[in-house]
């Protein structure tokens, strides 16, 4: 009788401390698992999310005495050409990208091209209520990072974009080499900013650039031109903001 009891004392002790372990165990890995995965890092990408990127702006400003069709010839020859694109790859700067295009178009077009191409920036136009959303993450102890596709004269105007100073660090696209949404660009960010995939939240006005950013194991949210719902969308993923 004694054994029996003596047993059953013993095994309900083992048992209590069995539970006990498992259960702290439980907790820790769970801990564990939701400081790993908790967003300290917010990136931005800067064209149509921090800035208006608005190529009839630039075409008013650049080509006012132009007719529609001359318009359309620039619009197509600048912004829609491959240049365009191998600018954001660092394979050309814009004074090459201008000469390039001179030579595709009528003489009397070319302070356009060049206009378009190499001062599109002087006049910048925010998006309305980003530069405060940037700063009340900052404020709250988010890092805050730019991701961007964008030539190399991109240091130029960096310190003109409202909120720039917000920003602990920026990767753009033409001094890595790669542009969204290839893999590598992802790579090279968190890298270059020394943060975790996991820990962070890529926001992108294109869907394919968010889709790259997950597939880099980040958190993404597509920018709709609309700084409340992002917002709204950023209190939904856990990140400290006001609404």
């Amino acid at each position: 009788m004694e054994n029996r009891t003596e047993n059953t004392a013993e095994n309900t002790a083992e048992n209590k401390t069995e539970n006990k372990t498992e259960n702290t165990t439980e907790s820790a890995t769970e801990n564990t698992t939701e400081a790993a995965t908790a967003i300290k890092n917010i990136i931005f990408d800067l064209g149509s999310v921090l800035i208006r990127f608005d190529r009839q702006t630039f075409l008013d400003r650049h080509a006012a005495d132009c007719t529609p069709a001359e318009r359309t010839l620039l619009e197509r020859e600048t912004y829609l050409s491959a240049e365009w694109i191998m600018q954001d790859r660092g394979t050309h700067v814009p004074a090459e990208t201008a000469q390039i295009v001179c030579g595709r178009v009528p003489e009397k077009l070319h302070a356009a091209v060049r206009g378009l191409v190499c001062r599109w920036y002087d006049d910048i136009l925010p998006i309305e209520g980003m530069s405060g959303l940037v700063g009340e993450l900052k404020e709250n102890g988010y890092k805050i990072f730019l991701l961007s596709n964008a030539a190399k004269d991109f240091p130029e105007y960096w310190d003109r974009i409202p909120g720039h100073e917000y920003f602990d660090d920026w990767c753009v696209s033409a001094f890595e080499g790669f542009i969204k949404p290839q893999p590598e660009i992802y790579r090279r960010a968190l890298d270059k900013f020394g943060i975790l995939a996991s820990q962070s939240l890529f926001i992108d006005d294109v869907t394919a650039n968010i889709e790259g950013a997950l597939n880099a194991g980040m958190q993404g949210i597509v920018f709709h031109d609309d700084p409340q719902e992002l917002r709204e969308k950023l209190h939904k993923a856990g990140v400290r903001i006001s609404v």
